[in-house]
């Protein structure tokens, strides 16, 4: 994910900023924490021959929060099916982290609907697990009389989608706002509500609550083939390279892969084009300089580059919009950096003195519809969930509670529905102190002094429960996604080896 020569391990949110200190409980259960209860996570040997109710293809943010979902049914047996050793592996990680309103969303459209439910329902979810977010807000900036005059047709747009808070800024009160605004700006919208979000505590979240309650996750299992129809008595046969999976009903979350997989079963809905978004990483040093996520005024490939802060203390420049053929090119090109420095360059130009500590690009499955294609075929027992791009972090409840409805008005039985029990993420977000800064917990548990990555303020005790934890990562950037291991200022330069020397003994 990282361009030629960039260290291991850069990634979305290189860095941290300790916020307020705030004392954690010692006795909190992680997800890092507690092991796995009914389901299972293999990663090798052969699927079971027992079929499944359901199963469902990709474990992003969307796949998990089906397999989630579906997990509040006991009577349902289900598998969640993913090609890669972890979730949230493709665009899941690879994403700008912004928790929409939906506020520029086609009103009436599906994804309006879901997106703006999809904002409440997962703000809920983040409190209760403790997935980092910050509503910092948007602004849209104007730089020039024609986006100055599109400012109210955007306005109406976000009222059309019930979002009511939505106002105008001049020059002034903009500049007030933002004092490092690069010179120009004529006026804004401000977007409230708009905030940043962790995108990769929250899939681990949804599989680990899945997990824990009976759904069984097969990594490193891709789907090449499909048989059946799920119907009449006689389940569907997935052909993977684990061998034959059997299912009654088929979900289809496999993101950019979705078509091909609509296509396995007969239809001709959509075509992805893989998108590519690249993005610059700059140090925690920069994050005095920008208070809001600032936003040019949108284009048909999407919301353009912005400038935006992270939960983790760092700030974004990007994302690139470019469509390629390619749906595994996800390296960084010295054209498209040099673009968005430049780009930057207007928009913040302090920025641009501050050191970028890492580069990524993922890719966003964008279709030629501009709305997502979630339709339900009953005669095939089957479920497609294509289209969903940038905003499915965001929709990813709204889009399972969807799916859901979907499957029980296609016939599939739910039998009676359970409340899930509460799982917590280890806090990664800057305004939460890691745990070798909590004494309560120091003197619990020792381990959590012992630091083993400077930069991050990781703990040994941190490392030690992500390699026991319910779904264990299965590579060091796993790891870091988990606990920000390497994630930091040098990127592992100081504890790179330490840490893939715990990871390593984990594996013996």
């Amino acid at each position: 994910m990282t361009a030629p020569g960039a260290r291991e391990g850069a990634s979305v949110a290189a860095g941290c900023h300790e916020g307020a200190p705030a004392v954690a409980d010692p006795g909190e259960r992680s997800v890092a924490a507690v092991g796995p209860r009914e389901g299972s996570v293999p990663v090798a040997g052969p699927l079971p021959a027992r079929p499944y109710d359901v199963t469902v293809v990709g474990a992003g943010v969307v796949g998990t929060a089906l397999a989630r979902e579906l997990a509040r049914h006991p009577r349902l047996r289900v598998a969640l099916v993913e090609a890669q050793d972890d979730v949230g592996q493709g665009t899941s990680k690879a994403n700008t982290a912004i928790l929409h309103t939906g506020f520029d969303a086609v009103p009436g459209s599906l994804e309006a609907r879901l997106v703006r439910e999809g904002h409440r329902l997962l703000s809920a979810y983040a409190a209760e697990t403790g997935i980092p977010l910050e509503p910092v807000g948007a602004l849209l900036v104007a730089w020039d009389e024609d986006q100055l005059a599109a400012l109210p047709g955007l306005a109406d747009k976000a009222r059309r989608n019930a979002h009511d808070g939505v106002r105008p800024l001049d020059a002034a009160e903009l500049y007030a706002r933002e004092p490092h605004l690069g010179p120009g700006a004529l006026g804004a919208l401000h977007v409230p509500g708009e905030s940043v979000i962790c995108p990769w505590t929250t899939p681990l979240a949804y599989a680990t609550q899945a997990v824990r309650h009976g759904v069984d996750l097969h990594l490193g299992c891709r789907v090449e083939s499909v048989a059946g129809d799920g119907t009449g008595g006689d389940p569907q046969v997935l052909g993977t390279t684990r061998g034959p999976l059997h299912t009654r009903w088929l979900v289809n979350a496999a993101g950019l892969h979705a078509d091909t997989l609509d296509r396995m079963r007969g239809h001709e809905d959509f075509t992805v084009t893989p998108r590519r978004g690249q993005l610059l990483v700059f140090d925690t040093f920069a994050r005095d300089l920008v208070r809001h996520i600032l936003l040019p005024v949108p284009t048909a490939l999407g919301k353009g580059v912005l400038v935006a802060p992270t939960v983790h203390g760092n700030v974004l420049l990007g994302p690139t919009a470019e469509d390629l053929d390619d749906r595994t090119a996800t390296g960084t090109t010295a054209e498209g950096l040099a673009g968005l420095r430049e780009q930057g360059r207007r928009v913040l130009p302090a920025l641009l003195q501050e050191e970028v500590t890492a580069v990524y690009a993922g890719l966003r499955a964008a279709t030629e519809h501009d709305d997502y294609r979630i339709t339900a075929h009953p005669g095939q027992a089957y479920v497609t969930v294509g289209g969903i791009r940038s905003t499915g972090l965001t929709a990813s409840l709204a889009i399972a509670a969807h799916v859901r409805d979907l499957l029980a008005d296609s016939g599939l039985d739910l039998g009676p529905a359970r409340d899930l029990e509460a799982v917590r993420v280890p806090r990664l977000g800057r305004t939460s102190p890691r745990p070798c800064r909590v004494p309560e917990r120091v003197a619990a548990d020792p381990e959590y002094g012992v630091v083993v990555c400077p930069c991050e303020q990781v703990s040994r005790g941190e490392i030690r429960d992500a390699l026991a934890a319910t779904i264990p990562p299965r590579s060091l950037d796993g790891l870091r996604r988990r606990t920000r291991a390497r994630a930091g200022r040098c990127q592992g330069d100081t504890c790179g080896a330490a840490v893939r020397e715990l990871f390593e003994q984990a594996r013996r």
